[in-house]
């Protein structure tokens, strides 16, 4: 098992390989996204378009089944960075942390906790003051939660991550369950690196 940063063509040459995995590991809740892969590379070409991206891939062997990815803020979709009108933040000191994916059976192995490292420590060379990213926030008693759900809410805020008030995105996909794409709100998370 290997965790690594990619950048540049490499990071291009694994977008795919992202696509998969967030198509499979958002599909559970509390994304409940039901995606497919024209919409993901669409979606992926801010990492292929920004030369502050990055990628964390982790491997098994050659298997990509862990990806996290981040950019500057300003590079990333407009639905993210308009969670910052008003807050007196400037896009220009935040790096965007945005998905973390990691298939089932590889979690519990620090893995996360690594994906944060290598994205904070691109966003601090890139002379960024804060980290942030965005969590979907769904209702304690919707339909399809799992019982024995266990938000990440206590992860991050042993990073340091507390939620930004009054920073909320609104981004739309569609459901597992639905027939069509629906506006979610997703909270801001934001600390200082």
């Amino acid at each position: 098992m290997r965790v690594e940063v990619l950048t540049g063509q490499a990071l291009e040459a694994a977008l795919d390989d992202v696509a998969r995995l967030r198509i499979a590991v958002f599909r559970a809740f509390p994304y409940l996204y039901d995606g497919d892969l024209a919409y993901e590379r669409g979606y992926l070409q801010t990492y292929r378009d920004s030369p502050g991206a990055v990628l964390v891939g982790a491997f098994d062997g050659d298997r990509l089944v862990g990806a996290a990815t981040g950019t500057p803020m300003e590079d990333h979709a407009d639905d993210f960075a308009g969670a910052f009108a008003g807050t007196g933040y400037d896009l220009g000191d935040v790096f965007y942390c945005a998905e973390s994916v990691l298939l089932p059976e590889y979690r519990a192995r620090g893995i996360g906790h690594r994906f944060f490292d290598l994205r904070e420590a691109h966003g601090r060379a890139l002379n960024r003051r804060y980290s942030a990213f965005c969590g979907v926030v769904r209702p304690e008693d919707h339909p399809l939660r799992p019982e024995g759900y266990a938000p990440l809410d206590p992860f991050w805020r042993k990073r340091g991550y507390v939620p930004l008030d009054g920073a909320v995105a609104r981004f739309r996909w569609k459901d597992v369950d639905q027939d069509v794409e629906t506006v979610k709100p997703l909270q801001v998370w934001l600390r200082e690196m």
